[in-house]
């Protein structure tokens, strides 16, 4: 049976539930997700490389972290279900960072972001994720335009690094 999530107007209202399937053929439906970037002391990210057998962006590097929300459910709570789903941890310190707005020819994204400082051991979920591996940012920034990362990591990576340079010059 297909999952269905929240139809949501920009500001998260509820206003109905759709088939996955349709919110990834219309994106005049907007739906909620969730990513946490999941970084080491050293503040490297962690990144994923999706399953080749994935049908969005297969074999492509990705967020730590990233899935939808489901019905009835709150994102933070989300978030934590997809790091045990994912990764195969649970985190019990992680911050929400910012929500914004992907979209594509495909689907519209209500993006929670949350962040966290994990070094403990990972089990992946292999139907999803290749490999994870924490990348250094400066490496990530040379090989934003090299067609490895996600459109949805690209687009991560840039709201990111603005609010890094938005809380630096806040606290600067």
């Amino acid at each position: 049976m297909e999952e269905s999530y929240e139809i949501i107007d920009m500001s998260g209202r509820v206003l109905g539930i759709a088939p996955r399937s349709a919110f990834h053929a219309n994106p005049s439906l907007i739906h909620r997700v969730v990513h946490v970037l999941v970084f080491n002391h050293r503040g490297e990210l962690l990144l994923q490389k999706r399953s080749v057998l994935k049908d969005i962006e297969p074999g492509k590097w990705d967020s730590s972290v990233g899935g939808h929300v489901n019905i009835g459910e709150d994102i933070r709570s989300a978030a934590e279900r997809e790091m045990r789903e994912e990764l195969g941890i649970a985190v019990s310190s992680f911050s929400y960072l910012y929500d914004y707005v992907f979209s594509n020819q495909q689907e519209t994204e209500l993006v929670s972001t949350f962040s966290c400082i994990y070094e403990g051991s990972f089990r992946i979920n292999n139907e999803e994720i290749d490999e994870i591996r924490f990348w250094d940012i400066d490496a990530i920034r040379k090989k934003l335009e090299s067609g490895i990362f996600s459109s949805h990591l690209m687009q991560e990576f840039s709201r990111h690094e603005e609010f890094r340079r938005r809380v630096h010059h806040e606290n600067g």
